[in-house]
């Protein structure tokens, strides 16, 4: 059979786990605005916002060629002025695959925040909270098993990007060549043993990785539901 290159899987977690981190900051923002929003703008917010979900991955790669190419005036300004190019890159990598995720974050984080309690939120307006302090200390406490979920599902869109990433990356092998397109390229090449292989080795690392996280956010769960009552009091009386 060969040896397998590992190489793949390697970029293919770190291309997930950077995208997921660097979606953090800008997924929450999104999400506690457009929870906090009504009215045709935030509607036109929330659907572009959405829209790499439904979009073709290859439509999303073409916008994000189209944005960050060494043609585009950005792409020119970034090589110009500091000899920076992100297509081919794995930095290109994680842009789209962070592209390609984020709306499942910014979904998830949605709902938790709308799920609050505004009671909770009134007082801790009482109280003479700040808005960024409730957002801190109420909104994401009280949310956080919605933003795990967001988190998860953001990791896992990533892990398994192909089409946005393999038009903003590339194919290069050893440096941005990606478990999905290290998978299509041993098809297209005929070594469907080795095709086999690295489907085999992904599916089972993603299993893993899933199922850690449901297994770690049933036992914060329970752990939790033990102090709720508390936790609670806690939150309207000592904010």
């Amino acid at each position: 059979m060969g040896q397998v290159d590992l190489f793949p899987i390697y970029l293919s977690f770190k291309v997930a786990l950077l995208s997921t981190v660097f979606s953090l900051i800008p997924g929450l923002l999104a999400a506690y605005l457009l929870s906090r929003s009504e009215g045709k703008a935030a509607d036109v917010a929330d659907a572009l916002l959405t829209l790499p979900i439904v979009l073709p991955p290859t439509v999303l790669g073409y916008y994000l060629l189209v944005i960050l190419g060494r043609q585009s005036v950005f792409g020119r300004f970034l090589e110009q002025q500091f000899g920076v190019t992100i297509v081919f890159t794995q930095t290109g990598a994680v842009i789209a695959a962070m592209c390609v995720s984020l709306p499942f974050f910014i979904q998830s984080a949605r709902t938790a925040f709308a799920g609050i309690d505004e009671s909770l939120l009134h007082a801790a307006r009482l109280l003479g909270r700040t808005e960024w302090n409730i957002f801190f200390s109420v909104m994401i406490p009280l949310s956080w098993r919605g933003l795990t979920s967001g988190v998860m599902l953001a990791f896992a869109r990533a892990l398994g990007d192909f089409g946005a990433t393999l038009m903003v990356a590339g194919s290069i092998p050893g440096k941005t060549e990606a478990m999905s397109i290290a998978i299509y390229n041993c098809l297209m090449n005929g070594d469907e043993r080795t095709a086999g292989l690295l489907v085999a080795i992904m599916t089972f690392l993603s299993l893993a990785v899933l199922y850690g996280m449901k297994r770690m956010e049933k036992k914060m769960g329970r752990g939790g539901s033990r102090h709720a009552p508390h936790k609670h009091k806690k939150n309207i009386s000592g904010i």
